[in-house]
């Protein structure tokens, strides 16, 4: 085992996608045993042991948390990160990129098509990224599996980021992307009130919001896809004690997102702009949450769905507790997360469809 754990080091070191679908390949005892050879110091015995090799490959790397005072820096590190980890593409008959004249300025999205020329609905989509690094190309893969297994169109939002942009200007460029496909679902061929809204952490945060502000607007999304969202600013779950160390989300990179997207910005913590869990929960549409065993968002999602359940929202709540936060980013070497990820999306079409 020690020979093989010099050998996926070196492997990571080199190409870090082809050590990881090496790993995936291994049986999880053995998966389990080069944790503990590579010297993973954390106490999480049911996470995924994929995870924890990979997290425990960073950490002698000596690299934790992706996001940082460099902004610009982060967002190189983590293109490089994801472009390391790419593999051959899900096909999806077609794939174009688009360009949105918005009020609030173009914005260029990614439009994907298991079926062009027939029907289908369309899931705008806000990718994660703490809000300040992340695009079309970080959350290619995750579109992809979401337009095969739930036939659906998705249109991928290439939104500005933080701290450039304001929550304020974030947020009304998101919403102005959701009016803009309202006002063209002709051309776009979608089916009849079949307009919904996802993200994934910053992304199901923004879907979040705009879904809140746009409730009582004719384009109003008629469901939500929101994977483990960032939906809290201000309180500190006992999750977030529980996992901020050691996992692909640390505590460091949420004090940083704090700083790049609100008090740069001069945003109260609790205003439901940033923090939509204090917002008014009232005629929204459908959610559909996905949260993560050991993510330290996990408890501020959860508590989430049981507040639109309460305020009579219809919710799916389901709770993945062997991952991490960004699973669905792992997709393209993690076969557990892709199998978890179809599950979401063939899920999330029936629950849409019986909102109906």
């Amino acid at each position: 085992m020690m020979a093989l754990s010099q050998t996926l080091q070196r492997m990571l070191q080199k190409g870090q996608g082809t050590a990881v679908r090496t790993l995936d390949h291994l049986p999880r005892l053995a998966q389990h045993t080069l944790a503990k050879a590579l010297n993973y110091p954390y106490d999480y015995p049911q996470l995924d042991p994929l995870i924890k090799c990979m997290m425990a490959a960073q950490l002698k790397q000596g690299n934790s948390g992706f996001i940082g005072a460099d902004v610009q820096r982060a967002r190189k590190a983590f293109d490089l990160q994801m472009q390391s980890l790419k593999n051959k593409s899900t096909f999806v008959k077609q794939v174009q990129d688009v360009r949105l004249p918005l009020n609030s300025g173009d914005l260029f999205a990614r439009h994907y098509h298991p079926a062009p020329g027939k029907k289908r609905p369309m899931l705008v989509f806000y990718h994660g990224g703490g809000f300040v690094v992340g695009s079309l190309n970080s959350h290619d893969e995750v579109c992809r599996l979401l337009a095969v297994y739930a036939q659906v169109q998705v249109l991928s939002i290439d939104y500005p980021l933080a701290p450039e942009a304001s929550p304020m200007q974030l947020i009304q460029s998101c919403e102005d992307a959701l009016a803009w496909v309202y006002q063209n679902k002709k051309q776009f061929n979608i089916l009849k009130d079949r307009i919904s809204v996802a993200g994934d952490s910053a992304g199901g945060n923004i879907a979040t919001v705009v879904a809140q502000r746009s409730a009582d607007k004719a384009y109003a999304p008629q469901a939500q896809l929101l994977l483990y969202p960032t939906v809290d600013f201000k309180s500190r779950h006992p999750s977030f004690y529980s996992y901020e160390h050691g996992l692909p989300l640390t505590g460091t990179d949420v004090d940083w997102v704090t700083h790049h997207y609100a008090h740069t910005h001069q945003v109260e913590l609790d205003d439901p702009i940033i923090s939509p869990t204090y917002a008014v929960q009232k005629n929204l549409a459908p959610a559909f949450i996905v949260t993560a065993g050991y993510d330290l968002l996990h408890d501020e999602g959860q508590i989430y769905a049981y507040k639109l359940r309460h305020h009579g929202i219809a919710v799916y709540y389901q709770d993945y507790q062997d991952q991490s936060h960004g699973f669905a980013n792992l997709t393209i070497v993690s076969g557990q997360a892709k199998k978890y990820l179809m599950e979401i999306s063939k899920n999330y079409r029936k629950f849409w469809d019986r909102q109906r």
